[in-house]
């Protein structure tokens, strides 16, 4: 097991904040910058940005792209982003430990009846009788670092099901969809629109859902620097109004249907200006439309499953067993419920 303890992590704050130049320059331009990966889940920010909630709240917002999860935490800490987008790891709580970061909001749910990530086996697991998640034992589950995202869905369906499998860390997504194609790992769980072209494909197969397991997983957070959270109260409320403004227009368009077949090819458009942009309209649309999952309204944080996550945390000894949810999360800038 790996174990963020404090002299990695405040190595890895260090490290950023000694590269990054920045900063400086941001906060006396007064530009706020937004961390966000290129994928469907963040949308909400895409949307704010395109549809000016963002500039109507009086920010003036640089979107800045990155490859991982884990250099846009990082980004945070060091001050050279100022709002972000992530899901829940070992890093980003040991992070928030150590006073750098606190979570301030919700972004992407699991939600009963709403198509979600999905659990995938290769088809050689699959062709040896693997098809459902009950005959994952004894098989090998693929994951990016010990502490992530991956590892927690990975170890609560192996609970819910009571088997043992192991789990390979091999850093990044494309290793690991090269890994359950090539049959060199058995198992791996992912959002739809990488998981249903890769099912389509015939390399690998989906046998059963996160969801599950996991109905009300608060997959990805909204999350800021503790100075933010503390002494930016103002900005941080706006950022959060405007951010879930997006997510507002997002559930009704993509979820609800609220305007119909050309509400969605409108929303298609707009998304497409950031993710698939290396794809033509007509070939990126599907993988937008197979990523629609729920974002929170209004950015609601469901605390429960929260605390589900931390608790998994420690009990893998991960992070710090002292750790509480009110360290980790900011509560006064969303609603928050449990599910």
């Amino acid at each position: 097991m790996v174990i963020f303890n404090r002299r990695q992590t405040l190595g890895l704050i260090g490290a950023a904040a000694a590269s990054s130049l920045a900063a400086p320059a941001i906060a006396q331009n007064k530009k706020i910058v937004v961390g966000a990966l290129r994928f469907t889940s963040h949308s909400a920010s895409f949307i704010a940005a395109e549809r000016d909630y963002f500039k109507a709240a009086g920010l003036d917002v640089e979107l800045r792209f990155f490859q991982a999860a884990q250099p846009m935490a990082v980004a945070i800490a060091s001050g050279d982003v100022d709002y972000a987008v992530t899901a829940i790891s070992g890093g980003l709580i040991s992070l928030a430990d150590k006073g750098a970061i606190k979570v301030i909001g919700g972004a992407l749910s699991e939600e009963p009846g709403i198509d979600g990530q999905k659990i995938l086996v290769s088809d050689a697991a699959f062709q040896a009788g693997v098809t459902t998640p009950a005959g994952l034992a004894g098989k090998k589950f693929g994951i990016s670092t010990a502490g992530s995202s991956f590892h927690y869905m990975g170890s609560k369906i192996a609970q819910a099901e009571g088997v043992d499998m192991s789990f390979t860390p091999l850093q990044k997504v494309g290793a690991i969809i090269g890994a359950l194609k090539s049959g060199q790992i058995d198992a791996w769980s992912i959002v739809p629109h990488i998981a249903k072209p890769l099912a389509g494909s015939g390399a690998v197969h989906i046998i059963g859902n996160v969801s599950d397991y996991l109905p009300n997983y608060q997959v990805t957070t909204v999350f800021t620097s503790a100075k933010n959270a503390s002494d930016e109260r103002g900005q941080t409320a706006d950022f959060i109004k405007a951010f879930g403004m997006g997510a507002n227009d997002y559930n009704a368009t993509m979820i609800d249907k609220a305007s119909g077949e050309d509400g969605v090819n409108d929303m298609v458009d707009l998304i497409h200006k950031y993710v698939y942009t290396d794809r033509p309209r007509e070939k990126a649309a599907p993988s937008i439309i197979n990523g629609t999952m729920r974002i929170n309204e209004g950015a609601r944080l469901n605390t429960a499953s929260v605390q589900d996550q931390l608790s998994w945390f420690q009990s893998e000894g991960l992070i710090d067993g002292d750790i509480t949810l009110d360290t980790f999360v900011d509560t006064s800038y969303v609603d928050t419920f449990e599910a």
